[in-house]
């Protein structure tokens, strides 16, 4: 029968082949503009970040200095760095300036945020002199601080000694070495954390501050209802970012103190350098790199264990 030949039956018929459209000039000069945005930056971060992350990370197992071809040691560097009293005091130090600094640079940051996120006359250049310390060298800053603390006529002791107070000795006393560093480097960091408070603190909705006046809530009740819940993905930001930069310290230890008196002030990166470049110990160094690298990524993972639905919600 003619009806159940496949060829006539409609079920049994392809449907037509489409035509592939094709790109018209300007989309593919578009397209190919687009690969290339996106090659270009790729690569460089590959040649430049990735590639001498790995060959660092390979170097530390590794005898390598500079004069030799890298020897492979296995895990010989960790073995020696975990009995290294050098690097055990240098991650105490750093320890304690990261939990100095952290919360009392953000702290501040925030009150000087909320203090410059008022309508008054000359705010421009207040938020201007706050800003300054963040784009000055940070060696330009250290020189000015190391002037500041000198025992004999320092400005610091002027001070103490106006106040009928005894002066000290700052960055030659082991016991104040270490807070003197980071007195420099919590105002270093203020303007950088306030702008940034600032921007956050300025995209807050102003209707929700009126809504709360009209049930009579105080300037008090409003920061803890409203600032500081709608702030916790800013918070989040500064944390992780202030984590990262305390345990990295170097230019201010090295110019101030270079890990005096005693290694009062040494931190993990200071000890990297000495091994790479003073004595030459570039699988050492590329071993407490690596620690440094770890204990970094984990602490980033806490804080984005802790802070994750806050940032994902917001």
């Amino acid at each position: 029968m003619k009806g159940t030949e496949s060829g006539d039956n409609p079920r049994m018929r392809l449907p037509p082949r489409r035509r592939r459209k094709s790109m018209s000039p300007v989309a593919r000069d578009q397209q190919r503009t687009g690969i290339l945005f996106v090659v270009v930056p790729m690569s460089l971060f590959l040649v430049f970040a990735v590639a001498p992350m790995l060959f660092a990370c390979y170097l530390g197992f590794t005898q390598f200095k500079i004069t030799s071809p890298p020897t492979w040691v296995g895990l010989q560097n960790f073995e020696i760095l975990l009995e290294d009293p050098l690097f055990m005091t240098a991650l105490k130090n750093t320890a304690i300036y990261a939990a100095g600094v952290v919360p009392s640079s953000m702290v501040l940051s925030l009150l000087v945020a909320l203090l410059l996120n008022q309508k008054i006359r000359g705010i421009v250049f207040f938020r201007t002199a706050f800003y300054l310390p963040v784009v000055t060298s940070t060696v330009a800053s250290a020189v000015v601080w190391m002037l500041m603390f000198t025992p004999d006529v320092g400005i610091l002791n002027r001070v103490l000694i106006a106040l009928g107070l005894p002066p000290q000795r700052w960055l030659f006393d082991p016991q104040l070495a270490l807070p003197s560093v980071m007195l420099m480097s919590v105002w270093q960091s203020l303007g950088y954390r306030m702008i940034i408070w600032l921007a956050a603190l300025q995209g807050i909705p102003g209707h929700l501050y009126d809504a709360a006046e009209v049930d009579g809530a105080g300037a008090w009740r409003k920061f803890w209802a409203i600032t500081l819940p709608l702030l916790k993905p800013t918070t989040f930001f500064i944390l992780v970012t202030a984590v990262i930069g305390s345990l990295q310290v170097f230019g201010s230890v090295f110019v101030m103190t270079n890990g005096g008196p005693g290694y009062a002030t040494t931190t993990i990166v200071h000890q990297i350098y000495r091994n790479a470049f003073s004595y030459l110990r570039m699988g050492y160094a590329a071993a407490q790199a690596f620690v440094l690298f770890l204990i970094i990524f984990a602490l980033s993972m806490v804080n984005w264990t802790f802070f994750r639905s806050d940032v994902e919600y917001w």
